[in-house]
């Protein structure tokens, strides 16, 4: 039976929304690990979830970054187990250095709690398999530091190396300026390390799994690690 950790944090709000969300969507059984805790369970997906870890002191996800937990999170995603961060989860992943970049203020330094719409760049990750490349989303962002930063050499490696997995988009897909709710470089929401199974984004899926909230467009994302592991387990 395929099985999913949440790791939950000081802080963390997204938790369970996560977890329920993966539970109807996949049918995956979840844990809800403690960032105190110094291993998780066998795991097919770790979930590193939105919140504010540690009241967001310091850096967004520079705390929680150092947790016990962690040190394991960072030895299974080496070792092979699909990791997703979402929002705060992003922010952890890339604290850690498991992504690149860093999620900086958002660039009107101003909180935002609305839905936007991203263009799907990579469909072929373990979080994606469900989407088509192109496609355009709906799922709502929760976040005051959102704005993705990296060097230029590190940008254009992951636009080279297909690792862009989502850009924030006008409705028809087309991207530019205006569509960016937080002034990411090249309208970022998300990306993928080189073995695609690692992900990191600003949008919440949770919040957009099933219709009494309002849409499906996040569920795509969990069904696509269904999809990933039943592929992998031939």
């Amino acid at each position: 039976m395929l099985r999913a950790s949440v790791i939950v944090f000081p802080g963390s709000n997204c938790d369970r929304d996560v977890k329920v969300a993966l539970e109807k969507s996949t049918g995956f059984p979840v844990n809800m690990v403690w960032h105190g805790d110094t291993e998780v369970p066998a795991s097919d997906v770790i979930v590193l979830p939105g919140g504010f870890s540690y009241g967001d002191y310091l850096r967004c996800g520079a705390m929680a970054a150092h947790s016990p937990i962690m040190r394991d999170v960072v030895a299974k995603a080496k070792s092979g187990v699909a990791v997703l961060g979402i929002c705060n989860g992003f922010q952890v992943l890339c604290e850690t250095g498991l992504l690149p970049g860093v999620l900086m203020r958002n660039a009107s330094l101003k909180f935002m709690c609305r839905d936007v719409t991203l263009r799907v760049e990579n469909a072929d990750t373990t979080f994606t398999k469900c989407y088509r490349k192109d496609q355009v989303v709906r799922i709502p962002v929760a976040h005051g530091d959102g704005n993705y930063f990296a060097d230029s050499n590190t940008l254009d490696e992951l636009e080279g190396e297909d690792r862009v997995v989502f850009r924030y988009a006008h409705s028809d897909g087309t991207v530019d300026k205006a569509a960016n709710p937080n002034g990411s470089q090249r309208n970022i929401a998300g990306i993928t390390d080189a073995s695609n199974r690692i992900v990191g984004l600003m949008p919440h899926p949770e919040r957009l799994y099933e219709l009494p909230l309002g849409g499906t467009d996040g569920r795509r994302m969990f069904e696509s690690a269904l999809v990933s592991m039943a592929e992998a387990m031939g």
